[in-house]
């Protein structure tokens, strides 16, 4: 059961990652400073105060930036494969797995496919944001994302189970949207 969970934790904020790179690493940062949850050998890192700064600058940075109407837009092409490498990095650290080829793997292929999957999905709802609204929308959508990365994360340490499956939920959500994306008929212009 141990094993599950802590799958289901990692899996669950590493999604996170892909509403916010930072916010989920920050809360288990300080989820892990406080006792709440541990992290598996060699990532004892994550719970010291350099690491809590260093994520909590770095998440107030990355929330401000995406409320800059052209840097949004800009920074969805960078935080891809950071959502990627972080997603990868939070579920390595809680996988409780003694291989390390099968730990690296399970964090690498579901934690980092799932970051970058909830990412490349909040990129194409900006994208839609910009072009039906001319970027005022956007707001409302880092909005949206910020809550999402906090809620899910906390939902994540608290609950793992429940986020993995809200993580499920989402992830069913934006490829069931990105079928429907490819077999719409584009309109000429």
């Amino acid at each position: 059961m141990e094993w599950i969970l802590s799958f289901c934790l990692g899996i669950a904020l590493s999604a996170c990652c892909g509403f916010r790179i930072f916010v989920p690493m920050l809360v288990a940062s300080l989820a892990v400073k406080v006792g709440w949850i541990a992290v598996t050998p060699g990532f004892e890192w994550l719970s010291s105060w350099t690491a809590f700064f260093l994520l909590a600058t770095a998440t107030l940075i990355e929330i401000g930036a995406y409320y800059i109407p052209w840097l949004d837009n800009a920074l969805d092409t960078v935080a891809t494969p950071v959502a990627f490498v972080a997603g990868a990095i939070l579920t390595t650290s809680f996988v409780a797995i003694d291989e390390p080829v099968l730990k690296w793997g399970l964090g690498i292929i579901a934690g980092g496919g799932t970051a970058g999957l909830i990412q490349a999905g909040t990129s194409l709802l900006r994208i839609g944001s910009t072009a039906t609204t001319g970027g005022l929308g956007n707001p409302v959508v880092a909005s949206a994302e910020n809550v999402a990365s906090f809620g899910l994360s906390l939902l994540a340490v608290f609950l793992p189970l429940l986020a993995a499956f809200v993580v499920l939920a989402i992830f069913v959500f934006i490829i069931r949207l990105m079928v429907t994306r490819k077999r719409q008929p584009h309109q000429p212009t």
